[in-house]
């Protein structure tokens, strides 16, 4: 079988699929990626790198300020498809994730191959993540005009694609019913082999501070430190828990720019923003325990987890990081918020516990209250393991469930969701419909 993967960051989500089809010597796998340095091979996979040939346009209508580029990346794409078709390459499957638009046109190459994509998200102007916040409003008209223009690239891959995956139940719920049905639910994978409790683990802050399982150390993770994924309601939360918690240390992982929502209005990070807001709150001693980490290397994000005692998540009703299942691959005791894509992993006091996203005070208490209860941490760090390992292990569960979705796009079969977590854990999660 010959399968073309397209990814403007390859190998993204496709980071364990690609190269298992490649070891499979009745494949060729290629992949198509704007990244200018990358390998001739990766893993197995040829790897063909494009550019695009022009910028967007400065006079851009505003509303369309996000759809243009994935016109511009899509002809790049579509191009860079051309000079392989005239070399001989034909696909059976193409594999692609739509987000930035590079798999719009190359169907037109080959009419005949098989697309399958990526389901990550279908925006709404209400009911998900914009208008979550009323700190930050999104609800004038021309906002919510320019949100459901975000949905072109979507829907113009809709009567493309063959078929779909989507990591979580709610993602896969948040596109229309009519494209449901081609969806299927399966969850990138979480290596929970590697990722798993280490009693004796230890970590260097580089500051000379090392941290055992014997400090109390408190996590907060993400890939940049916004208010999408809670910065904002955890900063708040840290005076009242550094004054009950005098040996506590706070560990953040995260960037200074945004990945999901926008800058702030002064250029200012939001990191500093609200470190700022809050820091005259706390004496000196209780600021030192707090240890902005930057971006780590994942051969120390896995210590990081191990150590923890509590993990805290919080997010908008939004894309499910991959680092919340990590924790609970890792053992964490976890406080996450209580918004619909943590219902599906999160069942309260079962395999974490669930906190009103803005509950800022009510955050600090369920965090110091299970530093205070080593057995219910053990019995939920446990419990949470089970839930990944049972749904979202990578060679077990995962990897497997993908491998079929790719070869029935080439018989037409439907794939059964690899994640078909009970319908008790589902009772809360709010499936969104177009109105």
């Amino acid at each position: 079988m010959k399968i073309l993967f397209v990814h403007q960051n390859f190998p993204g989500q496709f980071t364990h699929l690609a190269p298992v089809l490649a070891a499979d010597a009745s494949n060729e796998v290629l992949a198509l990626t704007m990244q200018k340095n990358a390998p001739a091979v990766w893993n197995g996979v040829k790897i063909i790198s494009y550019q695009v040939a022009r910028g967007t346009s400065k006079e851009i209508h505003p509303w369309l300020a996000d759809a243009e580029p994935k016109v511009i990346r899509g002809e790049a794409a579509m191009r860079a498809a051309l000079q392989l078709r005239e070399a001989g390459f034909s696909p059976d499957v193409i594999i692609a994730h739509p987000g930035w638009g590079e798999s719009l046109f190359l169907k037109e190459v080959w009419p005949d191959a098989k697309l399958g994509i990526y389901g990550e998200f279908f925006y709404h102007p209400k009911g998900a993540d914009v208008g979550f916040d009323p700190e930050f409003p999104t609800d004038s008209i021309d906002q919510i005009c320019k949100v459901q223009l975000k949905n072109i690239n979507n829907l113009l891959h809709m009567p493309l694609a063959d078929a779909a995956i989507s990591p979580t139940h709610w993602q896969a719920s948040t596109f229309p019913s009519s494209f449901r049905e081609r969806i299927s639910v399966i969850h990138d994978g979480i290596n929970t082999d590697l990722i798993a409790p280490n009693p004796a683990v230890s970590m260097s802050l580089g500051n000379g501070m090392v941290l055992t399982r014997d400090d109390e150390v408190i996590t907060f993770v993400n890939r940049n430190l916004e208010p999408y994924r809670g910065y904002h309601i955890f900063m708040r939360a840290l005076p009242q828990i550094l004054a009950e918690r005098p040996n506590a240390h706070v560990l953040l992982v995260g960037g200074d720019d945004v990945s999901y929502g926008a800058k702030s209005a002064t250029g200012q990070s939001w990191k500093d923003i609200f470190y700022n807001e809050v820091k005259h709150l706390m004496p000196e001693t209780a600021l030192k325990r707090i240890h902005f980490l930057g971006n780590i290397p994942y051969q120390h994000f896995i210590p990081l987890l191990q150590l923890s005692r509590v993990h805290v998540y919080l997010t908008y009703p939004f894309v499910l990081s991959w680092s919340l299942l990590e924790a609970m691959s890792a053992g964490c005791a976890i406080v996450a918020s209580d918004t619909q894509p943590l219902r599906e992993a999160i069942r309260h006091d079962e395999t974490g516990r669930l906190v009103n996203f803005f509950d800022v005070s009510g955050l600090a208490k369920e965090v110091c209250d299970l530093l205070d209860q080593p057995d219910t941490r053990q019995r939920l760090g446990a419990s949470a393991r089970r839930f990944a390992c049972e749904f979202y292990d990578l060679q077990r569960v995962c990897l497997p469930a993908q491998l079929e979705w790719v070869h029935s796009l080439v018989t037409e079969t439907k794939v059964n969701n690899a994640v078909d977590i009970s319908a008790q854990s589902l009772v809360n999660t709010v499936v969104i419909e177009l109105k």
